[in-house]
């Protein structure tokens, strides 16, 4: 079968499309998680080949990289969450999900009693039930150390 070049215009803009970047507290963030002795992983449903550039500077301090292909699931089943903590060999009481997407990071994951914090860079969120809420990943790491639970 034969693509159309429109089509294949289509996929080389995705493929090439605006490439992924870390915020700037992420390196120092996940490096500092990493010499605590902390287990680190990234949960998305970003396709790898989007943001492995990115990831390049802290790739040697992650533990594992949970996208949608290595889970069989999107981010909303809590099979992946189960899936990552198998992988990494964790109790759900012993991880705790950072993320920003309060009902796919930080609701699914205490359904199944993951530990949470809400990332809120932009100080937006008025969620009442969300706690803790921090701007950025040092601030995450903080609250994390404080609790002495493990980083997921």
């Amino acid at each position: 079968m034969k693509v159309d070049a429109y089509t294949l215009h289509q996929v080389a803009q995705f493929l090439e499309g605006n490439p992924y970047l870390l915020y700037p507290d992420a390196a120092e963030a996940v490096m500092n998680a990493h010499r605590a002795g902390f287990r680190t992983a990234i949960v998305t449903m970003i396709a790898h080949f989007k943001f492995e550039r990115a990831i390049e500077s802290i790739k040697s301090c992650l533990d594992f990289v949970m996208t949608g292909y290595e889970a069989g699931v999107d981010k909303s089943n809590p099979r992946m969450y189960l899936k990552l903590l198998e992988v990494l060999n964790l109790k759900p009481e012993e991880a705790i999900m950072v993320g920003d997407d309060p009902r796919l990071d930080i609701l699914l994951p205490k359904q199944l009693d993951i530990g949470t914090i809400l990332l809120d860079r932009e100080g937006e969120n008025q969620a009442e039930d969300v706690h803790p809420i921090v701007r950025d990943l040092n601030e995450a790491l903080n609250v994390i150390l404080s609790l002495n639970r493990r980083i997921v």
